[in-house]
């Protein structure tokens, strides 16, 4: 029995017993509703209507904070607001909104495009308040760096009250669960579908790099290693450039396409909103499509699991509203633009065209990559480039969000840090030449348990973020 073989059956009955946790599921009108996720909508839908709709009425100020019309260049922090954006976008956005979409409509039916939307949009009041509050409890350095996250927002609310026992094991357990998360679903996971799409569009089988993923992998880590050892700067920096690149390539391909099955555009709509709100459809009906669209967008712009605060909270500012603000776009560009462009082309071009029922078996990604070459041949090229690029970037936002983790438990030392990003580069080598399955499922549980003591910290904190941001509101609107 090979070495990844061994771990596999090693860890397997504990990932599966964790997994089995995470996402137990409830029965509704013949459906699974996994738990976690019933978790993670509750609080986007009760954050929305406690903040009085953030979500719309904040987005114009969002959008004006971002454009830099009100400058904080001399205040404390290490990266610009859009700079804090795009690192958070590049940890949400990835493989899911090409692949995990076509799965969700797939097996949801088209409506779940309609649902996958509207919780991006209620996701985006969760995103606000975690942002928020990264930004108000986040850590100065001594050298200046910044360190923040949901760690530190949880063990200060317990310290305040005289509980710091509590605070620290909630912060600390967090942190650990991030550490472990970040080496499967941020680092391995990713790796891999990037080695994957790689191979694909440079032959399959027939490619050089087939069974040579050591190679691939030891290009990329190489690469991951070259951004991550400069910190959040150079990170930033990185996904400034990327994530608007790769965002509008996929974009503008995507519209493209659908605009190439125009004719089908109405009567996919009509689809959508007939799936969205029917009892009785093949797939279900309408709850569904509730649940697999609540599901498929709370898994890709993870709002309520805190990831994202940590890298909203090296943003330069003295006012923590204004970055809650920005991270309002979060949700909105990974959501409600990416996800609901792959649900069109999917419902525009592959089920009229009959792609889902041809009896290849197409699913995930390959459903999307078809639903685009059906129009333009070479056309799964641009999908390849864009999963590539949209991994490489999860990545390295991921590694930063793991050395907070590392650096709370293990403190903020250079040698420190250096271990961690050894080992991170390492694991990214490792994802593209051993298909640990049961590795990749214990840290997907873990990263969705850390949801748990999270929203409970963002319910505990909710009547202070209200006060703050009607305040900031007042100031705001007397200047």
């Amino acid at each position: 029995m090979s070495i990844d073989s061994q771990l596999e059956a090693l860890i397997r009955p504990l990932a599966q017993t964790l997994s089995d946790v995470v996402f137990h599921p409830i029965h509704i009108f013949n459906q699974d509703f996994p738990l976690i996720v019933l978790w993670l909508a509750i609080a986007s839908l009760w954050f929305t209507f406690y903040l009085r709709l953030i979500n719309f009425r904040g987005f114009r100020q969002a959008i004006g904070i971002l454009r830099g019309s009100r400058a904080e260049s001399d205040k404390p922090g290490e990266i610009s607001h859009f700079k804090a954006l795009s690192t958070a976008v590049s940890g949400t956005v990835g493989v899911g909104n090409i692949g995990g979409v076509a799965v969700a409509i797939t097996i949801g039916g088209p409506g779940a495009a309609f649902w996958l939307f509207m919780a991006g949009f209620l996701a985006m009041a969760t995103k606000f308040v975690e942002c928020t509050l990264g930004v108000k409890y986040r850590r100065i350095n001594a050298d200046g760096s910044v360190s923040g996250g949901p760690m530190f927002y949880l063990e200060r609310f317990f310290l305040d009250r005289n509980w710091p026992r509590v605070g620290k094991f909630l912060g600390s357990f967090y942190a650990l669960a991030l550490v472990i998360g970040c080496l499967g679903i941020g680092n391995m996971f990713q790796s891999n579908q990037a080695y994957v799409q790689v191979l694909s569009i440079t032959g399959g089988e027939d490619s050089f790099l087939f069974g040579r993923g050591w190679l691939f992998g030891l290009f990329m880590a190489g690469a991951v290693g070259l951004v991550i050892l400069g910190g959040i700067r150079s990170i930033a920096t990185t996904a400034s450039r990327i994530v608007p690149a790769m965002a509008l390539l996929y974009m503008i391909s995507a519209i493209i396409i659908i605009a190439m099955s125009a004719e089908h555009l109405l009567a996919a709509i009509a689809l959508i909103f007939n799936g969205a709100f029917s009892w009785s459809s093949a797939q279900g009906g309408m709850v569904g499509a509730i649940i697999i669209g609540f599901q498929r967008a709370l898994f890709s712009n993870e709002a309520g699991i805190g990831s994202a605060s940590i890298a909203h909270s090296a943003v330069i500012t003295d006012e923590p509203i204004t970055e809650g603000l920005v991270s309002l776009l979060e949700p909105f560009i990974d959501s409600m633009v990416i996800c609901t462009l792959t649900s069109l082309v999917i419902v525009t071009t592959a089920i009229p065209n009959g792609l889902l029922d041809d009896g290849r078996g197409l699913e995930g990604i390959a459903l999307t990559s078809a639903a685009f070459a059906h129009h333009v041949s070479w056309a799964p090229f641009i999908i390849a480039i864009a999963a590539l690029l949209f991994a490489f970037s999860t990545t390295i936002a991921w590694s930063y969000y793991g050395l907070k983790g590392w650096t709370y438990l293990f403190g903020e030392g250079a040698m420190t840090q250096l271990l961690f990003k050894t080992v991170f580069c390492g694991f990214v080598a490792i994802g593209c030449m051993i298909q640990l399955r049961a590795v990749l499922d214990f840290s997907d549980a873990m990263v969705f348990l850390i949801s748990i003591p999270n929203i409970i910290g963002l319910y505990l904190y909710g009547p202070e973020i209200k006060r703050d941001l009607e305040t900031y509101l007042l100031k705001f609107s007397s200047r």
